[in-house]
């Protein structure tokens, strides 16, 4: 890489040379020998989950890691504006498996909803239970899971915007329709995002409703988020609010380990989106996810622009079938250092080297992208790029040596623009909008534990490395 200067004017890079003079009354940022890149793109999180996230109880590690703490964490924490206990982050390593009578056992006295980390499933105490309505001989939600005789266990499976909208309408009980929900504010999820040096987010939260795409709009248009925000969840022959910087992605579909699409099902849908032009975006966590993908685009073929999200498990023999199909990869090496340890411990010897793959996807020239999945995996984009370069765990064992990646590939996982996932990373050249990241190291020293930001610069705007607006 080369030493120069960049020159921003209007909300776009203006010029790029070895050395400019300073004009009259320009604001100069002394980089210090450090580099400057396009701003990241983070190209899968959840925004409003993770604005929940910030006001809930941690309840799983590496804050809590036994039932004693996981008490004394519910105990001690108070409810939010409806009344409610609500915890995050939760895995079965803490207390096993919870439902309504482990959770009473926990905390009885208020509606306690606790969210497995995976945030497929809510796990409720029986306060929270009768605050919905869900009993024996009222029907709820499809996810909500039930004891032989009828009774609600406790557990509800996929049924965040159900969940959110019944807590909205308060706890008297059932009523007919849907209630409104109000998405929590995004502010310091943008400030957080800003300083890690994101100036761009893909939200893959699906089945967004009117008041999540309108809250997300106004966010953007009010300059509480990143200049730019790609989404998957919008409905398909839906649209979004003329805000720029806003647009709609890929068709999210998830396939889901409870309740998994059948092969016509995804088959409609995948035509579906098509047929509207849109790509798809696939959740595929699981060997069988994956496997039954694979084989509906087989049938009805991919477009360009499809997608499969996660990828935990990709078995080595369908590496080259997604090289075939032409689709992308949208990953998160971040778990690896999160918890890796316990994927491990749960995976047979055979499949461990499967666990979210980055290498030998490159190899077989499959684009792939990096993102977080915040707020279910760490958000720090830097994180995540130290955990492909190295595939190490929380204890140092190595998760699949030979799905690392260079540090280059890595940092170029963050640099695709949001349409375009895993394609050409993006450079410094006039012209483009200036949404740049500035460093307090050289490229080479990103690897370093700590953050590496110096400043952001979005949509022209400078940010101190805390996301607030710099002097």
């Amino acid at each position: 890489m080369r030493r120069g200067d960049v020159r921003v004017a209007g909300g776009m890079v203006a010029q790029v040379a070895p050395a400019l003079s300073r004009l009259a009354g320009e604001q100069v940022v002394d980089c210090a020998g450090g580099a400057v890149l396009p701003g990241l793109c983070d190209h899968h999180l959840h925004l409003h989950a993770m604005a929940a996230a910030r006001a809930s109880v941690r309840c799983g590690p590496p804050q809590v890691r036994d039932a004693v703490a996981l008490a004394a964490a519910l105990r001690q924490a108070g409810p939010d504006e409806a009344g409610w206990i609500r915890g995050t982050g939760y895995f079965e390593s803490v207390a096993g498996h919870l439902d309504a009578a482990a959770l009473d056992r926990l905390r009885a006295d208020r509606p306690v909803r606790v969210q497995h980390r995976s945030g497929a499933l809510w796990m409720l105490n029986t306060a929270a239970l009768a605050a919905l309505g869900i009993g024996i001989g009222r029907p709820g939600h499809p996810g909500v899971e039930r004891h032989a005789d009828g009774r609600p266990t406790g557990r509800l499976w996929r049924a965040d915007d159900w969940l959110r909208q019944r807590i909205a309408r308060g706890s008297g009980g059932p009523r007919p329709g849907p209630g409104p929900a109000v998405p929590p504010g995004l502010g310091p999820v943008g400030a957080q995002l800003r300083g890690f040096g994101i100036t761009a987010v893909t939200d893959a939260t699906p089945d967004l409703d009117d008041a999540a795409i309108t809250a997300i709009g106004e966010a953007l248009r009010r300059g509480d988020l990143p200049s730019r925000v790609h989404l998957l969840g919008v409905p398909l022959g839906r649209g979004v609010p003329e805000v720029p910087g806003l647009s709609v992605g890929p068709y999210k579909i998830v396939l889901a380990d409870s309740g998994m699409l059948t092969y016509p099902e995804l088959a409609q849908r995948v035509a579906a989106a098509h047929a509207q032009r849109r790509a798809i975006a696939v959740h595929c966590v699981t060997r069988e996810a994956l496997v039954l993908l694979v084989a509906v685009l087989r049938e009805v073929g991919p477009v360009p622009g499809d997608r499969i999200e996660h990828g935990g498990i990709v078995p080595g023999e369908m590496v080259s079938e997604l090289a075939v199909l032409g689709v992308r990869l949208v990953t998160q090496p971040g778990f690896l250092a999160d918890r890796g340890d316990d994927f491990l411990d749960g995976l047979p010897e055979p499949e461990r080297p499967d666990l979210y793959r980055c290498g030998s996807l490159l190899r077989a020239d499959v684009p792939v992208a990096l993102s977080s999945d915040a707020p279910y995996g760490p958000a720090d984009p830097w994180a995540v790029i130290r955990a492909a370069v190295s595939r190490r765990t929380a204890s140092g064992r190595v998760a699949g040596p030979g799905e690392r990646i260079s540090l280059a590939a890595a940092l170029g996982g963050y640099l695709g623009a949001p349409e375009d996932p895993g394609g050409e990373p993006r450079s410094l050249r006039p012209g483009l909008p200036a949404d740049l990241v500035v460093l307090r190291v050289p490229r080479a020293g990103i690897l370093t534990p700590s953050s590496p930001v110096r400043a952001v610069v979005a949509a022209g705007a400078l940010f101190d490395r805390a996301g607030r607006p710099g002097s």
